[in-house]
């Protein structure tokens, strides 16, 4: 499978994931849609010769200097198998997982600045839509769309998308710390929560486990815990 395209081996692994489970979500995204230019994967087979585990390694513009890391293995020897093959060691590589690989992936590799995920999805039946004069469009240098709020020429709290498939995209948010609890960030998370509907897309909101004021801004938009949980962390393979 090694001698594989990497169209080859993204149709070998489509069947290990679900295109519409949130837990799935962000692998899709990384294994079957990243840029093929920058993104690398390793497959494991089974003794039929089907796929049955993979890693992708990706380069995003998010981190130019740890690779994205994400996989599926069913015992911690296959996840071993697939490191061993896919990273370099030494270099550090920033790490999402399930958390059911928490354990394994420990015991496998040097994790550091780890926490544990919540995965929230938009139920766009209980969306809540913000009105807010102050919130303007605009795009990432990718094009990707964005909600803005300016003081300015500086912006004060934004709303953009970490990663966007055609299913789900990752929304993040960040708000200046002099002008925290005016409801900038709920406003801005809304309108490009509206764009993304528009567009047909399910945004999706994660966010660290215990972020209490991060949590209670999802929910008032209609975010529901999917009941996924990421397992993050920078890895060096030892």
């Amino acid at each position: 499978m090694w001698q594989a395209s990497l169209e080859e081996k993204r149709a070998a692994i489509r069947p290990l994931l679900s295109l519409g489970d949130p837990a799935d979500a962000l692998a899709v995204y990384y294994a079957l849609y990243h840029d093929p230019k920058r993104t690398q994967l390793t497959l494991h087979d089974d003794m039929s010769g089907q796929a049955d585990g993979f890693v992708a390694v990706c380069w995003t513009g998010q981190d130019l200097f740890r690779p994205l890391v994400t996989l599926r293995a069913h015992s911690q020897a296959m996840l071993a198998e697939l490191l061993s093959q896919a990273l370099m060691p030494g270099r550090p590589y920033f790490c999402v997982v399930p958390a059911e690989l928490a354990s394994a992936l420990n015991a496998t590799v040097t994790v550091s600045g780890s926490n544990l995920n919540l995965v929230y999805v938009l139920d766009p039946s209980h969306f809540q839509p913000v009105i807010n004069v102050l919130v303007q469009r605009a795009h990432g240098a990718d094009g990707s769309p964005r909600a803005v709020i300016r003081s300015g020429e500086r912006i004060i709290a934004e709303a953009g998308l970490n990663w966007r498939s055609p299913y789900f995209a990752e929304v993040y948010v960040h708000t200046e710390p002099a002008v925290r609890g005016r409801g900038y960030g709920r406003s801005v998370v809304a309108a490009l929560t509206a764009l993304l509907l528009e567009a047909g897309v399910r945004p999706l909101y994660v966010v660290a486990e215990g972020h209490t004021e991060s949590i209670q801004l999802a929910e008032s938009l209609g975010y529901v815990d999917s009941g996924a949980r990421e397992y993050q962390g920078e890895i060096v393979r030892r």
